[in-house]
Formats: C-alpha cells, sequence, structure tokens
C-alpha cells in the first residue's frame, strides 16, 4: 500500500475518566485530552514537511472531531477542511454505552480474562462489521495518499490490524493510547509517544 497514515485515537474523554463505555454515544474531552491532542498536533506539525500534502479525516463522534480540531489547529489546516467518514467511528458498543466499566465487570467477572470483552455486549457491532468498513477505507482510492486518522482506541486496533495483517487476538492485545500515535506506511507500523508537558501552556 502506497499511502501514508497518521492514525491517533481521540484525547482522554470525560467518560474515559469516569470509566464508563461510549461507542457511538458521545462525551467532551478533558483538560488532560485537550492536552493530549494539542501534544499529538504539535508532533505532526513537526514531523510534516508540507502541510499542504496532507488531508485530515475523522470518526465524526464529536469527541474524535474535537480532538481532530485541537490537531488541525496545531499543524496550521483550517478546521473546515477536515473530513468526516463513519468508516472511521467507534464500535457500537449495544447495551453497554454509557455503562460504567466496574459495574460490568463486577456482575460478571470473567470478563476480565477477555481482551476482546467489550465486544460482549448485548446488540454490540461485531469485529468482522468494523473491520470490513476499514478495509473499505483503506482501499477507497478517493482516500488521498497521505492522511491523518482521527479514530478511537478500538476502531483503532482494529485498523493497525487491517493494516499489516494481525490475527483476532493481536488485533486485541494492543494497547490503546490517548498519549501516542502511530505512523503506518511501507506495510509497517511506528508508534511515536508525545511528551504532554511541552503543550503545558496550551489554553483549555
Amino acid at each position: 500500500m502506497s499511502k501514508s497514515i497518521f492514525l491517533l485515537r481521540h484525547g482522554q474523554t470525560v467518560f474515559n475518566a469516569q470509566q464508563r463505555l461510549q461507542g457511538h454515544c458521545n462525551s467532551n474531552l478533558t483538560d488532560l485530552g485537550q492536552h493530549q491532542a494539542a501534544a499529538i498536533g504539535l508532533s505532526l506539525q513537526n514531523k510534516l514537511a508540507n502541510k499542504r500534502q496532507w488531508t485530515i479525516y475523522s470518526s465524526p463522534l464529536g469527541r474524535a472531531m474535537q480532538t481532530a480540531a485541537i490537531v488541525a489547529e496545531q499543524i496550521g489546516i483550517d478546521v473546515s477542511e477536515i473530513v468526516q467518514d463513519a468508516r472511521l467511528q467507534e464500535f457500537c458498543l449495544g447495551d453497554w454505552e454509557q455503562a460504567y466499566i466496574p459495574d460490568i465487570k463486577a456482575t460478571q467477572p470473567r470478563l476480565c480474562e477477555q481482551r476482546d470483552w467489550y465486544l460482549m455486549a448485548p446488540n454490540a457491532e461485531s469485529y468482522y462489521a468494523v473491520k470490513d468498513r476499514i478495509e473499505d477505507f483503506l482501499a477507497d482510492v478517493s482516500v488521498p495518499e497521505n492522511v491523518i486518522v482521527v479514530s478511537h482506541g478500538l476502531t483503532g486496533a482494529v485498523f493497525r490490524g487491517v493494516y499489516v495483517g494481525m490475527t483476532y487476538n493481536e488485533v486485541f492485545s494492543q494497547d490503546l493510547p490517548q498519549d501516542a500515535y502511530f505512523l503506518l506506511a511501507n506495510d509497517k507500523i511506528s508508534r511515536i509517544q508525545c511528551d504532554i508537558h511541552s503543550v503545558a501552556a496550551f489554553a483549555v
């Protein structure tokens, strides 16, 4: 694949901090989440030789768009140029959306033994449904060669897995960072850590 893709997860949200599941519902970024997004944007700004060669694609969910806007501002890309793409949105987590994770695990303690326990939610979107939409995105010739993709934890893991052909277990063994992002290029994945302290003065 000839595309170069910077793939990132949205910053910490209120629900993340409260240990609540989001899925297709939404909560806003916390102050920390805004700093995480700004740190990634600053890191990207330092890596992009020509910002005009890059297009930002984002999940349409609010937390991703909020992150994408902060990243765009740091890079110097007009927020109006962000492309919303529903293929990048998070798994629907069915009946567990907005539920507290400790409550779920208290009633179903064996869930802790499974890395993909999120997908056990009644009426959750299947792994293969998300895999299909990521494969469709990666094969889409209308998507430019150089893209910055703002997505989510679980969908981002599937995205990386599809890109390099991971097994199902490998997909769900990955970490889901909010203070790092990934470069997908030349059929390889590189993890890029960000320094949150570099944007300590970021206005939130």
